[in-house]
């Protein structure tokens, strides 16, 4: 047997093509504030994770050119060894500063922090308890720790303290948990979760890369706005949202960060994160700790949007967060009113499953700061029109 006979019978993307509702790797050929070009069309983006509006900020731009000049193009070399620069190390401190804990350790991607620290702290003798709608990089470390998994129904609070109570005592325990879920939208119940961690002894880790930024009085993230940062032994995030750059970190006492430094297969053997994505991260976080204004409009136009989209008959299920997720529950009218609004000017995400659970196909919307009124206007006016288009609403 051919082990890329996989491959060869492989013809579903491009039987999607031949319709013309393939709607993934779309190149965009150019980008400007919340319009990008495809195919030399100029189209409103509504489904990136720039929730501050900073990918195309001048200030944040100029700030990645400087630190190029500076540092060079890559570092060529793990942290380990040869890829751990002053900039690096500087801008660690200030985020375990502006997160409220002793230390920070950052990657090169999101999904490489949750490998990275997941796989360090976890082994063979652990048992690891995760939420069943936790991202695919979760999944993919709990795998690579080699601990015991066992999974709770999404929220179930119930579920999860039954669970915990199973568990033998003298093994140990971590929650891993999103604080903001990032398909629908809806936030961890983290009060709850640190209710039961401190009843079963068991340690919490938060995957918040939707969150920090834009959640909490201080953008410090899912936490914060539960008042539970003091409570959550590791958090982690990604610097390719609210920070518009790539790369992520994780942050915790620094007796962890230090054996995560040491442990983490991940970390030691890839090179380490770019001075290019450490100075566009940074200049974010100057906007995140100094102009809250962002924030608040970003709020401003979650509400708005959801409140509208329900009101013409959409489904957004119990988003509480920019992710607004309009739910079709059906294969083919979702991809169909995704080629609607693409055709429109409004770029959307369609989702599917395995990203979701196959009852609850989705256009997943995601909004960001600098919308502007008109934008909003246009937005709704497609959804509109589109969902009467394809008798959806």
């Amino acid at each position: 047997m051919d082990v890329f006979k996989k491959c060869f019978d492989f013809t579903r993307a491009e039987d999607a093509k031949k319709t013309g509702l393939y709607p993934y790797f779309t190149e965009i050929e150019k980008v400007e504030g919340d319009n990008v070009w495809v195919n030399g069309k100029k189209i409103l983006m509504v489904g990136s994770n720039n929730y501050l509006g900073l990918f195309d900020n001048a200030e944040v731009k100029k700030s990645t050119i400087e630190a190029v000049e500076k540092y060079g193009s890559s570092t060529c070399g793990s942290r380990f060894l040869n890829g751990t620069y002053t900039i690096h190390v500087e801008f660690e401190d200030r985020i375990a500063k502006f997160m409220g804990k002793e230390e920070a350790l950052m990657f090169s991607t999101g999904f490489q922090t949750n490998l990275g620290v997941v796989s360090a702290i976890a082994g063979r003798n652990d048992i690891i308890i995760i939420d069943r709608m936790v991202h695919a990089s979760i999944m993919d470390a709990v795998r690579l720790s080699f601990a015991e998994v066992v999974k709770y129904k999404h929220n179930d609070m119930k579920d999860l303290e039954e669970k915990l109570g199973r568990l033998p005592e003298d093994k140990g325990k971590i929650i891993i948990v999103d604080g903001v879920f990032s398909m629908e939208g809806d936030l961890a119940n983290l009060p709850e979760i640190v209710k039961l961690g401190k009843k079963f002894n068991t340690r919490i880790m938060v995957d918040d890369a939707h969150g920090v930024g834009v959640m909490g009085k201080n953008g410090r993230g899912t936490c914060e706005h539960f008042g539970v940062l003091d409570d959550v032994d590791l958090i982690m995030t990604t610097f390719s949202k609210a920070f518009a750059s790539l790369g992520g970190y994780v942050v915790g006492d620094s007796k962890v960060i230090q054996y995560i430094k040491h442990q983490s297969r991940p970390l030691i053997f890839s090179a380490s994160i770019t001075p290019a994505a450490i100075g566009s991260a940074s200049k974010a976080l100057d906007f995140i700790q100094n102009e809250p204004w962002r924030r608040e409009r970003l709020w401003e136009i979650t509400k708005v949007m959801n409140r509208e989209l329900v009101k013409m008959g959409y489904h957004t299920g119990n988003t509480e967060t920019p992710i607004i997720p309009v739910f079709i529950r059906d294969f083919e009218k979702t991809f169909k009113l995704w080629h609607f609004l693409s055709n429109y000017g409004i770029f959307t995400n369609p989702v599917i499953a395995p990203a979701v659970p196959l009852e609850d196909s989705l256009i997943r919307t995601s909004f960001t700061a600098i919308h502007s009124d008109e934008d909003l206007d246009f937005i709704l006016k497609g959804f509109y029109e589109g969902g009467k288009a394809l008798e959806i609403i």
